[in-house]
């Protein structure tokens, strides 16, 4: 999942949020180097993502994109999953979406000292350029998806011909969409009461899903 996903998964408590963006940026050994809470959604995180690739919807998606594509399909898919959040927000959450994402960019900067180098340097153009609200249309996923491809150190340009294949199932990968991500919020929120019971600490358990 792509990082507005990760931040609505995470979303309860501003410390939760910043642990699910470093998902992105640690490596996998955090016991000892993050608070508790952060850590666990580092973790989590990381469980969010296989249960993703293994889902059977996200997996027929996959199939959806031209061969040599294939391989790039996941990063689509994750950041027009973020479109489709957008789109249908409302559906799994009460707290309208500017203002969580606002919560989660004062989050981050209240959180500076915890940031590895690369996110502390990307994390005031993240804020300034509000990218969490950048999926709002298909032209965002695409600006999102060039902007991946050039960190690419090849192939880059397979990663931007997959919007073609996007393009041509967008009606396919919405629908599962659907089925796919009320399963991924109730994996979450059971892993998290897992993973915090396994420390001794109460879950927070996040009750707005519809």
């Amino acid at each position: 999942m792509n990082y507005l996903a990760h931040i609505f998964l995470a979303r309860q408590s501003g410390p939760a949020m910043v642990g699910a963006m470093l998902g992105d940026f640690v490596k996998a050994d955090v016991g000892g180097k993050y608070p508790g809470e952060v850590a666990r959604e580092i973790t989590l995180h990381r469980n969010i993502d296989s249960y993703t690739d293994a889902h059977p919807v996200v997996r027929s998606a996959v199939q959806l994109f031209g061969d040599g594509r294939r391989r790039y399909a996941g990063i689509v898919l994750d950041v027009y999953y973020d479109h489709l959040l957008t789109r249908h927000w409302n559906a799994y959450s009460d707290t309208p979406r500017k203002e969580l994402i606002a919560r989660f960019y004062r989050a981050l900067a209240e959180h500076d000292a915890l940031l590895p180098e690369r996110l502390r340097d990307i994390a005031p153009r993240i804020i300034a350029q509000d990218w969490l609200s950048a999926y709002e249309d298909i032209e965002g996923v695409e600006m999102t998806v060039a902007r991946i491809s050039q960190r690419l150190s090849r192939n880059g340009h397979l990663l931007r011909e997959g919007l073609l294949d996007l393009r041509e199932h967008r009606a396919a990968i919405d629908r599962g969409f659907d089925l796919f991500f009320p399963e991924l919020v109730r994996f979450s929120l059971e892993r998290r009461a897992a993973l915090a019971g396994s420390t001794g600490t109460p879950a927070s358990i996040v009750t707005d899903l519809r």
